[in-house]
């Protein structure tokens, strides 16, 4: 990377890391506090683990067009000041004896629809600031960092709970944001203003529309686009019941089922490390399909999973190899959807493909739900698996032919780097 480039970058990336974990960190605390400290029923604690975050990925639609003509390392700043200040509502609202459901329900689609936001904000401001042949390398480190938090966020974050309570890692969490927002500030200025129509158009309804627009009319990002939310749709919506096969009939401690999860996200550094040197050898377009084909492949196997030590292993051993292809695939995936959108189209191209993609697990979590209910949480697993292994049909089958030269520059600039 240029030196200003990588130096900015590296500030982004701390802000990304250190925000990723306090999230991780603090994972299902407001369900739990729901439950422990509210004593909500199991039908408050789904409303607030679904409606939550789908809500905020409606909210999140109109902040695209709004956010696509400003600079992005402020947005980035301001999400996580508000993330921070309602996090910390909570715990006030508790020390007063206020806090409800309600609260925790606002609270929560606040911060999704900020998420989504400084998610978008961040992609934009990473194709502004990183050279064209380093987008792969900064979007490898970028998951590398998400994949060590989801490794070690969860199972600390747990034990802080059970020691201190989960009110204490809504605090960790709300000051991650605040660190974040610190970093992004240490990364000073720079950015390039982004520019604005003149005269100015007022935003009209259709203008909310424009980042599906992109997608649909592109015939690289549409497949891409159906690909990835429906195959983040159902392996999410197959997790909640395998947690109530495996802890429920199959008899694991939760602690096993933990460590089930928290081991192979050793395969997502993997995959991130390897995505470059694959790309250099591969191409982007062969990549995108092996690795994403494969990550449709594995899912079926947790359906097999039996009681005792064979049957952690084999959940371990699917996962593993699950994590590993998504770790490979998510780094190319996320650089050819930025080199495929202008940069005056970014912010809002990605935070309609963020929103249609919680929107998207929330439903199929809750049709899955349904589907467990009728036939029991195996055969939903499995089912969900079946439909997985069709997901590759859906996987661009050539890159645009204005792109096939630049694929190979890429390929002869990742050899030579």
């Amino acid at each position: 990377m240029r030196r200003s480039g990588g130096w900015r970058f590296g500030w982004v990336w701390a802000a990304y890391g250190v925000s990723t974990f306090g999230t991780r960190f603090a994972l299902d605390a407001f369900a739990l506090i729901a439950l422990l400290v509210l004593d909500a029923g199991p039908a408050e604690v789904s409303l607030l683990a679904a409606v939550g975050p789908a809500v905020g990925a409606v909210l999140s639609v109109p902040l695209g067009p709004w956010v696509e003509y400003r600079r992005k390392r402020p947005v980035m700043i301001a999400t996580d000041l508000l993330r921070c200040a309602v996090l910390l509502s909570v715990p006030l609202a508790y020390a007063v004896d206020a806090l409800t459901v309600a609260q925790l329900l606002a609270v929560s689609v606040t911060v999704a629809a900020a998420d989504i936001t400084f998610q978008a904000a961040v992609g934009a401001y990473v194709k502004d600031v990183v050279p064209r042949e380093e987008l792969l390398r900064a979007n490898g480190r970028l998951e590398s960092t998400n994949w060590t938090a989801t490794m070690l966020g969860p199972p600390l974050g747990g034990a802080a709970m059970g020691v201190f309570g989960p009110l204490t890692t809504v605090v960790a969490d709300a000051v991650s944001y605040l660190l974040s927002a610190g970093a992004l500030g240490a990364a000073g200025g720079g950015e390039r203003r982004p520019g604005r129509p003149d005269p100015r158009p007022r935003l009209r309804a259709g203008d909310l529309l424009d980042g599906w627009r992109y997608i649909l009319r592109s015939r690289e990002l549409r497949p891409l686009f159906f690909n990835t939310v429906l195959v983040n749709g159902l392996i999410m919506a197959s997790s909640p019941l395998l947690i109530v096969l495996m802890v429920g009939p199959l008899g694991f401690a939760p602690w096993q089922y933990g460590l089930a999860f928290a081991l192979p996200c050793l395969g997502g550094l993997v995959g991130a490390r390897l995505s470059r040197r694959l790309v250099a050898r591969f191409g982007p377009r062969r990549v995108l399909r092996v690795a994403g084909t494969l990550r449709a492949c594995w899912p079926i196997g947790l359906a097999f999973v039996g009681p005792g030590v064979a049957g952690l292993t084999l959940v371990m051993v699917v996962e593993f190899g699950l994590i590993t292809s998504i770790g490979v695939f998510n780094p190319v995936f996320a650089t050819r959807r930025l080199e495929r959108t202008p940069a005056d189209r970014v912010v809002r191209t990605l935070s309609a493909w963020s929103a249609t993609g919680k929107a998207s697990i929330a439903a199929l979590t809750a049709l899955w739900g349904l589907l467990a209910s009728l036939t029991g949480p195996r055969t939903a697993i499995a089912l969900a698996g079946a439909v997985l292994l069709a997901t590759p049909l859906l996987l661009p089958r050539r890159l645009d032919e204005a792109h096939r030269d630049k694929e190979a520059e890429a390929r002869t600039q990742l050899s030579g780097g």
